[in-house]
């Protein structure tokens, strides 16, 4: 089975064979901005970003066998000019929860997850809209497209150290109870250490 890049490759003399990737990631890419603008923008935002990846696949970086960080990199920029839709998404999710209309999709409860906090979608959802726009992209990009770190770090193109300082960030505002508790427990460790070191003096 190709990799990605062996498809890139070979779609540089034969563009047909782009087509290969379309095929493999379209529903993975499209379910991604499907959920960060809605499906009639997301439909919009899969087509722009395959366009622009063809007409970028000389830029690949060829050391990388999938292509899919790459190609979340390109919908994540689109998906920054939809920003206004994006964030009128997350209002509208806030109203929906408010008439007790509880969404049905897992979307808001994958991201719970995997920031391990235990936050009802009624206040997760203002929290993410309230996000800076890169704090809130880093967190999607980990969230919705289910990238590690290192693969958001290639998706918007800043180091791995910088990816985990927003994603610590975004946990702190997400879950700010959750904050208080650890900075307790912090406090009360370097008391005892403390402590420790007086009744030793």
């Amino acid at each position: 089975m190709s990799t990605d890049s062996e498809i890139i490759q070979r779609s540089l003399g034969q563009p047909r064979a782009f087509a290969e990737l379309f095929d493999r990631h379209a529903r993975t890419v499209g379910g991604y901005a499907a959920r960060r603008l809605g499906a009639d923008a997301g439909e919009d935002i899969l087509s722009e970003t395959f366009l622009v990846a063809f007409a970028r696949r000389k830029s690949f970086d060829t050391s990388w066998d999938s292509a899919l960080p790459w190609l979340y990199g390109i919908a994540s920029r689109l998906i920054r000019k939809h920003r206004a839709r994006e964030a009128k998404h997350f209002r509208s999710s806030v109203e929906s929860a408010q008439r007790e209309e509880h969404i049905s999709h897992g979307d808001l409860e994958t991201t719970i997850a995997r920031l391990d906090a235990e936050i009802s979608t009624r206040e997760l959802a203002p929290r993410i809209a309230a996000l800076s726009k890169k704090d809130r992209e880093t967190l999607l990009l980990y969230a919705w497209g289910d990238l590690t770190y290192e693969e958001v770090a290639v998706a918007l193109g800043v180091p791995v150290g910088t990816v985990r300082s927003r994603m610590n960030r975004v946990r702190t505002r997400l879950d700010p109870a959750r904050a208080i508790t650890r900075e307790r427990a912090m406090n009360d460790k370097e008391g005892a250490v403390d402590g420790r070191f007086r009744a030793r003096a």
